[in-house]
């Protein structure tokens, strides 16, 4: 069975209720810069950081894309195959901008995750907390932060 996972508990409720609605097959809450507050659906950690990476990715390019275009930014994009699709959505929270990225499959549909989107990204708003202040990462502390964040994205 799959399991949602959460590294800041407020994103764990809003998630759960966003896929048991939308039927995500695999969801991932995380900033823009590819650190991941929350998941459902990934086994494997390496998943996870490829996932979050490739994500990540995907967004700063299309944010320089939208600057080339002079628009204001693309708030959500979508990529279909033959039997899954990808929904890359971005918003603001008092914790700063975040990042979900869905995978769907034929039991879902880019209508349902989008209907679906709006009520998480509310949910989120709602639920977050004031932007904390980021320190300094030392590289003593980053792996065991790394560790521990994993850790707790798949109860471990």
């Amino acid at each position: 069975m799959r399991q949602t996972r959460a590294v800041e508990s407020w994103t764990q409720a809003p998630l759960e209720g966003f896929v048991q609605e939308s039927s995500a097959r695999l969801t991932l809450l995380m900033t823009p810069a590819g650190q991941v507050l929350a998941q459902y659906g990934f086994t494997r950690a390496v998943d996870v950081m490829a996932a979050a990476a490739l994500g990540a990715a995907i967004f700063s390019s299309t944010t320089e894309i939208a600057k080339m275009l002079k628009e204001r930014e693309f708030a959500a994009l979508n990529h279909q195959g033959v039997r899954h699709g990808i929904f890359l959505g971005s918003f603001n929270t008092r914790r700063g901008r975040l990042l979900a990225l869905v995978v769907y499959g034929p039991d879902s549909s880019l209508g349902l995750v989008q209907l679906f989107f709006e009520d998480l990204v509310a949910k989120l708003v709602a639920a977050s907390p004031e932007k904390i202040e980021q320190k300094p990462v030392l590289a003593a502390d980053f792996e065991r932060e790394l560790t521990q964040s994993l850790a707790s994205l798949f109860g471990r």
